[in-house]
């Protein structure tokens, strides 16, 4: 699985520490209550808004360095716009969650 990473953020910064910190800050609040949202939708089975909370989550996963696990999102995304819903997807897609919260913990 891939690691988070700031490098996409360091690029974004372009050496300025305080729009790094910026940006940081930015996804260390709002991506609890995202997955927060997330798995609420998800035991509700709102097919709509479990599909919005992905797709508002998995921006997050391109600005941390996580490039194919952005497209498993956008695949788990399509398929619940079908209201498919993929126990591998959503298995992967906690997976990954789970992985950013540990990072976040660490920045």
């Amino acid at each position: 699985m891939e690691k988070p990473n700031l490098l996409y953020i360091e690029q974004l910064a372009r050496g300025d520490d305080s729009i790094k910190n910026t940006l940081i800050e930015v996804i260390k609040n709002e991506f609890p209550g995202e997955k927060v949202a997330y798995y609420k939708s998800l035991k509700n089975k709102d097919f709509k808004k479990i599909k919005d909370n992905v797709h508002r989550i998995k921006h997050k996963f391109s600005i941390l360095g996580l490039e194919k696990s952005y497209k498993k999102a956008n695949n788990f995304e399509h398929n619940l716009r079908q209201n498919i819903l993929n126990l591998k997807e959503e298995q992967d897609f906690d997976e990954i969650l789970t992985a950013i919260s540990k990072y976040l913990k660490t920045i």
